[in-house]
């Protein structure tokens, strides 16, 4: 019988000497194997085990809560969540409000490329929208993210460099191994109808798009926020805002481009 991957996670509620190993033994003794442990936020340790028998799983779970030193507070079959928070040793978080909303700090950017690198991973299309003030690493992260999935990036619209507006691809540019980076700034102020032709184009491959700038994009195109199935928000930290009034004051944004040349 094939084995499953289940995600274990427990709060301490008193960390006694050896406690991890008893628990390690009793793991053992249920032929459940351990594949990664980390700590997690607040006194937590979160675990991915591998077992053949659902049984067991039941069996230590049935153990584990009559234990006084811990308490389960998760045994599930992993999400990319879990195993984020077990290489990273902390939570990805999300809106309380809009449950596709994912939150990062620029400190947490070897999560946010890992976070990002898993979405790239999967075949088909996918859209996901990129938060965030300038120079917080928007672009950085999204290539880094590239690199990790093993895919190839393509700025259809960019500041990266200098200004980029795609107005046509060659054929070797199209495919699922592309991952298509469009700057919702730059494609609004910049692009003429050839530019909005090719991305109406890309929207209809089977690929990933990444677009920096959702809330302006959505304002120049038939697409709403609705339309993606991530957004991603980028901070320098837990309480800077996110706002194109605050762009606009601090970099007179009428009167050039330069807020966004990265």
């Amino acid at each position: 019988m094939e084995k499953k991957e289940w995600y274990f996670e427990y709060e301490l509620q008193y960390n006694r000497p050896g406690l991890l190993g008893d628990i390690s033994t009793l793991l053992g003794m249920l032929s459940i194997n351990i594949v990664m442990i980390n700590g997690i936020e607040n006194a937590r340790r979160g675990m991915l085990i591998l077992s053949q028998s659902d049984d067991n799983i039941e069996r230590l779970k049935t153990i584990l809560e009559k234990v006084e030193t811990i308490k389960i507070r998760k045994l599930r079959k992993p999400t990319l969540r879990d195993r984020l928070a077990v290489r990273h040793g902390k939570y990805i978080h999300r809106d309380t409000e809009d449950r596709k909303t994912v939150r990062f700090v620029r400190d947490e950017f070897g999560l946010l490329v890992d976070f990002m690198a898993e979405l790239f991973k999967s075949d088909g299309h996918k859209l996901i929208g990129v938060r965030g003030m300038p120079r917080v690493g928007k672009t950085e992260s999204i290539v880094a993210g590239s690199v990790s999935a093993n895919k190839k990036w393509l700025f259809v619209s960019s500041t990266l460099l200098k200004q980029t507006v795609r107005n046509k691809l060659i054929d070797g540019e199209y495919g699922e191994d592309y991952i298509y980076i469009i700057d919702g700034v730059v494609s609004q102020q910049r692009a003429n109808e050839q530019h909005w032709q090719l991305i109406r184009e890309i929207m209809q491959l089977p690929a990933t798009k990444v677009v920096e700038h959702p809330d302006v994009f959505i304002q120049a195109t038939e697409y709403t926020i609705d339309d993606f199935d991530y957004i991603i928000e980028i901070r320098r930290d837990d309480e800077e805002e996110i706002s194109y009034e605050i762009m606009e004051r601090q970099h007179n944004f009428d009167q050039g481009f330069s807020m966004f040349d990265f």
